[in-house]
């Protein structure tokens, strides 16, 4: 049987994932719960419903076909069951605004493959490609290895964006399909990490040793995002800067400054637990820039 993968949303023309014009595909599933996580939607190995309250009319179209009764008409929108829920996605079919929508669907290897190549003729103006996002798109190994060995034979530059959260025989894997890595590190500290991400592994500095030592540290991108209080604590910005100083070939590294997302945990109906949490300020981004580019680190402070 065909390997398929779980996708939750395919995005055109982004210029921010990687070099040129790009497609970015995100993979459903990650081993890691960050309390700030961009993406909450592709955390779950499974199908997500995120309810657009500011879409709806409250038709009550969708309670009429919810096969298990898991939708309620509310004084205000639509109160949702996610226990009753079996993701059947008869509500955002039916919905006439978009108001539901499943985040997830399944694709096959030759299916992804075509909607990439829909972009083609940006890859070639550009000299951009395909990024696998997620969630972790290694969680989905087998599915992301076959839709890689297929950009390869195509010729489509591909951007790896992992938190490297996987077996180094994984790793392995796909490390020679993978023309550029994306590399988010959050924590030197595997105490810390656990404590904000819900995992303990030291993966994550151990995939990034095995690129390097493989000579593919500068096809590697270091990726930190600033977390207010927590990532930007002076103990792990300089446990961080000692060991990337330790690795041969890094040369680049992009400071990503926190974005509010809890209206994404809403719209999943998850406790958000950052209440209150503001972004960084440009002085405190200005000054991590300079902590990382007077070790010789070219950086950059994405916005």
């Amino acid at each position: 049987m065909a390997v398929k993968g779980l996708i939750t949303d395919v995005k055109r023309y982004a210029i921010h994932d990687g070099p040129g014009i790009r497609t970015t595909v995100f993979f459903k599933g990650c081993p890691l719960n960050c309390l700030w996580c961009h993406n909450p939607e592709c955390i779950s190995p499974g199908k997500d419903l995120m309810y657009f309250e500011y879409k709806c009319i409250s038709c009550g179209l969708c309670v009429k076909t919810c096969p298990e009764r898991a939708l309620k008409l509310a004084v205000k929108g639509i109160k949702i069951d996610y226990q009753l829920c079996n993701y059947c996605e008869k509500c955002s079919e039916i919905c006439p605004t978009g108001a539901m929508e499943i985040k997830g669907r399944f694709y096959s290897v030759q299916d992804l493959l075509e909607e990439i190549e829909k972009d083609l003729l940006f890859y070639d103006s550009s000299e951009g490609g395909v990024t696998f996002s997620g969630g972790e798109p290694l969680f989905q190994e087998e599915f992301l290895l076959e839709i890689l060995k297929e950009c390869r034979a195509g010729k489509i530059h591909t951007v790896l964006d992992t938190s490297g959260c996987a077996s180094r025989e994984v790793m392995t894997s796909v490390m020679d399909y993978v023309d550029l890595f994306y590399y988010d590190l959050k924590f030197a500290d595997l105490a810390e990490q656990e404590r904000f991400t819900g995992s303990n592994s030291n993966l994550s500095l151990k995939n990034l040793e095995m690129l390097c030592q493989e000579g593919r540290g500068n096809d590697t991108v270091i990726r930190f995002a600033i977390i207010p209080g927590i990532t930007d604590r002076e103990k792990n910005v300089k446990d961080l800067i000692e060991f990337l100083s330790s690795l041969e070939g890094l040369g680049e590294i992009h400071l990503l400054p926190y974005h509010d997302v809890r209206e994404k945990f809403r719209r999943l109906d998850r406790e958000f637990l950052l209440e209150g949490l503001e972004a960084p300020a440009k002085e405190r981004m200005d000054y991590l820039q300079n902590k990382f580019s007077a070790l010789g680190f070219k950086v950059k402070t994405n916005t």
